[in-house]
């Protein structure tokens, strides 16, 4: 059995080891794939694909008639073209969970350092600001307490949840909206319709897939509906957000600030008016980069590996 990873470096940019793999055949991995004909040629003759962020399309898919089985190394599956796998009988596999508790934890990193900015505060100290004032404290931009605060969140499944969780330990109320209502998310949070949450919310934080639906749900008219001074947290997608419009947003005050760690193009593009947009923190698609997490998602691409190869396929997406 051939395998084949084509974009490696993200999952594991060398402390983690592929040698688990090498359990089911011949591995080769690269850490960066780009373009479809790099693409054809490094699947070449291998019948197991492991991708994250690299396309596989129905001319890659033609092009390598071996493939019997792709391993999306990340829970959104996207990059591969579903249908065309599907008819050729190929199973398409992700990774549902692995991340939760850190996008959850980072959710929060985000939130507090717009409450706080003590990224500013500790470069300040350090380049010799407190050194020369006369009183014993500063601060160089409005500090705000969430306790009391009230958190709408969008997408209420598991890292929704595991949000509203640590939310509640600061003391603060929880709005949820989401497709579908779970007895759990009952317990955490008050679940509203979305125009309710929009306005009600001091700080709303995204958490759902890109769907039709939800493509662009955050623009210049949704915006309109929130709170004076509301933040926005991002730690799902990009595509979520009409750039333009929130940076408008940030611009005019509309908003306090927004904390983001996606973005619609990524890499960014350089003329992504957030870039430039004040009182937006901004961070490259790390929520799920923490070692731990990382090894959870390896681990069980390993198992949806064997799964396929047992005959007992499992988190197929493309059914």
């Amino acid at each position: 059995m051939k395998i084949v990873v084509l974009d490696g470096q993200g999952l594991n940019p060398g402390d983690l080891s592929w040698a688990c793999l090498n359990q089911f055949g011949e591995v080769a991995i690269y850490e960066q794939t780009r373009g479809e004909a790099d693409t054809v040629a490094r699947i070449g003759d291998a019948e197991i694909v492991l991708t994250n962020k690299c396309p596989i399309t129905e001319a890659v898919l033609a092009a390598c008639p071996q493939v019997k089985f792709i391993a999306v190394l990340a829970t959104g599956y996207d990059v591969v073209d579903c249908a065309a796998a599907r008819g050729r009988g190929i199973p398409v596999c992700n990774v549902p969970s692995y991340g939760t508790a850190a996008v959850a934890q980072f959710t929060m990193a985000l939130l507090l350092e717009l409450c706080h900015r003590i990224g500013l505060h500790d470069a300040s100290v350090h380049q010799g600001d407190w050194c020369k004032k006369t009183s014993y404290c500063y601060w160089l931009t409005p500090q705000m307490e969430l306790a009391g605060k009230t958190l709408g969140i969008v997408g209420f499944g598991r890292i929704g949840q595991a949000v509203a969780k640590i939310a509640r330990a600061f003391d603060m109320k929880v709005l949820a909206y989401s497709r579908t209502e779970y007895p759990e998310g009952r317990a955490l949070a008050e679940y509203v319709d979305l125009d309710t949450l929009l306005r009600q919310s001091d700080i709303v934080s995204l958490h759902c897939p890109v769907f039709p639906a939800t493509r662009g749900l955050i623009n210049r008219e949704t915006i309109a509906k929130m709170k004076d001074g509301a933040i926005l947290l991002n730690t799902s997608r990009g595509q979520l957000i009409c750039e333009q419009d929130l940076a408008d947003a940030l611009a005019s005050g509309k908003l306090r600030g927004a904390g983001l760690d996606v973005m619609s193009v990524e890499p960014a593009s350089e003329t992504n008016p957030l870039l430039t947009a004040p009182n937006c923190i901004i961070t490259p698609h790390m929520a799920w980069a923490p070692v731990e997490s990382r090894q959870r998602l390896l681990d069980c691409v390993v198992e949806n590996v064997r799964g396929f190869l047992s005959g007992k396929v499992q988190n197929q997406v493309n059914l």
